[in-house]
């Protein structure tokens, strides 16, 4: 995907910049687009807004960067003397290799804050000729029990899908929830043969995945004992029984499978999160084996040892078996055919997966099969890896049962919110109010947690470190939300002239203006990475520097009326870019805390 040159700043500069260059040395051929990328921020306020690095111009114009930049500053301080125009920038030095440029507050108010301020900037494309896109995330398993090491998957692909919308890329989301396979068998057997408990008349899909680990748990009792063959023997039964759709353990199936069906639904309607399709296991499990005896049969596979598959040697990923000797197929099996009905019934030109970093050789030879098989898509085909979630002890297994069910920690959470911010609010705020915040805050800590570290590290979850209001985390960027809606209440209700930034000169409302006005390059960066925590990084900063901002730039105690309003505007652009910015990450804001 080409990026726009949507950063206006930037754009303008480039503009002026390429104008006076090529005015003075009249050889260099440069276009905007040169220029644009090469405007970067420097890492000290004290040094400029924007910094031109000079080297690519060395070589052209044979001259070492530290001269260039002094030669290119004299030129620009010369034309802004003796133009009628006004420069965009206020004033240039060079330091080094680099032109530094600094900018006025009104200036800066203009072209950063009041597209935040008016909404027109949240509704720049930032990519050009973006493809028919679809991404596939969160792959429970149904008869497991969902549990916080789900929500990684979960968080990082809602967010990938918001942030691609909003950058202007067309997006189908989609989920492939596994609901048939050796797990599934062995919770029926449990149920039908071991089970005591009588079923609940709520909550049954958690109680099921309760019952998949005790199923285990007896399996592995039962190894090398008499019981085992008796064992496999039932296991086998209930996998035909549900491959073949008869039977009593095929209507448990069914039965069972809609528990964790609701159960997944409940979690992501709290999550509020959604899929323009769903795929399942179970429907492209038959046909998946099909297509491969197909593909065979046209002599595009081949047979070893009896199974059949791609040789993927050359490539160093051995061989790829896609259905083993007894005629039965695997997970890349399953994923060919997924593909195949991706690339046909939805047209798409590029296919994300986001799925554990485990399936990383897994979906190299899909891949490479894939573009084998003549699909055209395989090389827009991308295996987006995260690292796990462990708690503090380890890592966490649903087979063993050491794991922190979803629903159980939902309820946690929101109770510790209550407990400790929100019951001292009960007689100010209604029930529904105190409910509702806490459901908000406790959706925007788990999210904030999940989504602000780098998906190749780990995550090592802590729950009373993610609620916390101060520091890194969700609840303190939803608290500056609602600390600045606060302040807008309190100075100006709902009514803010319109202001035009001509009372804003000191370091920090220009040091934040600036901030405020990477909103879309650090949108656009945690696309072309598929990296939501470079957001998560972001609203941090900002939340940092508005409360800085606050606290040494008082708006009740303004010198005067304008100065007030100008910083009253600047709280209010604040407020939108961090509203807009936890809402890519999946994350609701609260009124009030």
């Amino acid at each position: 995907m080409k990026k726009l040159l949507f950063d206006c700043l930037k754009h303008n500069l480039a503009d002026e910049l390429r104008r006076a260059l090529i005015s003075h040395w009249t050889d260099l051929s440069l276009t905007i687009e040169d220029l644009y990328p090469l405007l970067t921020i420097p890492p000290q306020q004290e040094m400029g807004h924007l910094a031109f690095g000079v080297f690519p111009l060395a070589k052209k114009l044979r001259s070492s960067p530290p001269v260039i930049a002094q030669q290119i500053t004299a030129l620009l301080q010369q034309r802004q003397q003796q133009s009628s125009s006004q420069s965009s920038f206020d004033r240039v030095q060079s330091i080094g290799p680099y032109v530094n440029f600094f900018f006025s507050g009104p200036f800066l108010f203009k072209t950063l804050v009041e597209p935040v301020l008016t909404g027109a900037g949240f509704k720049q494309k930032l990519f050009e000729s973006a493809p028919q896109t679809m991404i596939e995330f969160s792959q429970p398993n149904t008869h497991k029990e969902l549990h916080v090491g789900h929500m990684r998957n979960a968080c990082l692909g809602d967010s990938l899908v918001r942030l691609n919308r909003y950058a202007g890329v067309p997006i189908i989301s989609t989920t492939f929830p596994g609901d048939v396979g050796t797990h599934v068998a062995k919770c029926l057997w449990f149920l039908k043969y071991h089970n005591q408990e009588p079923i609940p008349s709520v909550g049954k899909g958690e109680w099921l995945g309760r019952m998949y680990s005790k199923a285990h748990l007896l399996l592995e009792d039962h190894e090398g004992t008499p019981e085992e063959a008796n064992d496999r023997e039932k296991l086998s039964a209930i996998l035909k029984q549900i491959e073949s759709r008869s039977g009593e353990f095929y209507a448990l199936w069914l039965e069972t499978r809609q528990w964790s069906i609701d159960l997944m639904k409940d979690i992501y309607q709290w999550c509020h999160i959604k899929f323009d399709h769903w795929y399942w296991e179970s429907d492209v499990d038959s046909d998946s084996v099909k297509t491969v005896k197909k593909y065979f049969a046209e002599g595009k596979l081949v047979e070893s040892e009896g199974a059949i598959g791609m040789d993927l040697n050359d490539e160093n990923l051995g061989f790829c078996v896609l259905l083993k000797s007894d005629g039965n197929g695997l997970y890349s099996t399953k994923d060919i055919e997924l593909a195949r009905r991706k690339f046909e019934e939805h047209s798409i030109e590029r296919s994300v997966y986001v799925v554990d970093m485990r399936q990383a050789l897994h979906f190299k030879q899909v891949f490479a099969c894939l573009k084998r098989l003549g699909f055209k898509q395989a090389d827009q085909c991308f295996h987006l890896q995260y690292n796990f979630v462990e708690l503090p002890d380890g890592a966490m297994s649903s087979r063993k049962g050491n794991i922190v069910p979803l629903i159980q920690l939902i309820h946690q959470m929101e109770s510790h919110v209550k407990e400790n911010y929100l019951d001292r609010y009960r007689s100010e705020w209604t029930n529904d109010e105190i409910e509702s915040t806490a459901s908000v805050i406790s959706q925007g800590a788990i999210k904030y947690g999940m989504l602000k570290i780098d998906p190749n590290k780990k995550i090592v979850f802590d729950m009373a470190e993610w609620l916390k209001i101060d520091g890194d985390s969700g609840p303190y960027i939803q608290y500056a939300y609602a600390r600045v809606q606060s302040i807008l209440r309190k100075f100006s209700g709902t009514n803010i002239p319109l202001s035009q930034g001509d009372y804003l000169k000191q370091s920090l409302e220009l040091q934040l203006m600036m901030l405020l006005g990477q909103f879309n390059s650090q949108m656009a960066q945690a696309v072309e990475t598929y990296r939501p925590n470079v957001v998560c990084n972001y609203l941090y900063e900002v939340a940092k520097l508005f409360s800085q901002f606050y606290h040494e730039c008082p708006i009740g105690r303004a010198e005067s009326e304008g100065l007030k309003q100008d910083r009253l505007a600047l709280a209010k652009a604040t407020r939108e870019v961090l509203k807009e910015g936890l809402a890519l990450l999946g994350i609701s804001v609260p009124e009030r805390m």
